[in-house]
């Protein structure tokens, strides 16, 4: 782009072009370097609820043992014949991501760790601070002691 007087340049100068002149003020989106931002994510405590038509405790029981094999992140996991809970912490940018991931468990996992055809009824996603502050005032889920896989 050729910025200046109307008219022809003068005679032997170069056409000149603009350039832009910071504030002299960092953008703070951008590190040192021009490096983005670092992505900053957040501990999310997760309670995973599954309902389904009933299956023997015993493959139940093997099922969510395959599956906290497979993910050592699972905490704990309460069963029944016919339902379940499953409770992790996840590490994600925010409450949006935790939750998609938590989604995608029950579904993803059905094959390998061969866990019953039960669909997900219920999906608690809380950060770290709440479900500490929860504790502290007597409400909300125990703390996950102990940790493994137990019927209710």
């Amino acid at each position: 782009m050729r910025r200046g007087r109307p008219g022809a340049q003068p005679k032997g100068t170069a056409e000149r072009t603009l350039t832009s002149v910071g504030s002299g003020t960092p953008d703070p989106a951008v590190r040192p370097g021009g490096e983005p931002p670092a992505e900053v994510s957040r501990l999310w405590h997760i309670t995973l609820s599954v309902s389904g038509s009933e299956a023997p405790l015993k493959e139940v029981r093997r099922a969510l043992e395959q599956l906290a094999h497979d993910h050592p992140f699972l905490l704990t996991s309460r069963y029944a014949n016919d339902h379940a809970e499953i409770r992790y912490w996840e590490e994600a940018r925010d409450l949006h991501d935790a939750a998609a991931v938590a989604l995608r468990l029950w579904g993803e996992h059905r094959s390998t760790a061969r866990l019953p055809p039960w669909e997900i009824v219920g999906l608690e996603v809380i950060d770290r601070e709440t479900y500490h502050q929860r504790i502290a005032e007597g409400h909300g889920p125990l703390p996950a002691t102990p940790v493994g896989v137990h019927p209710f």
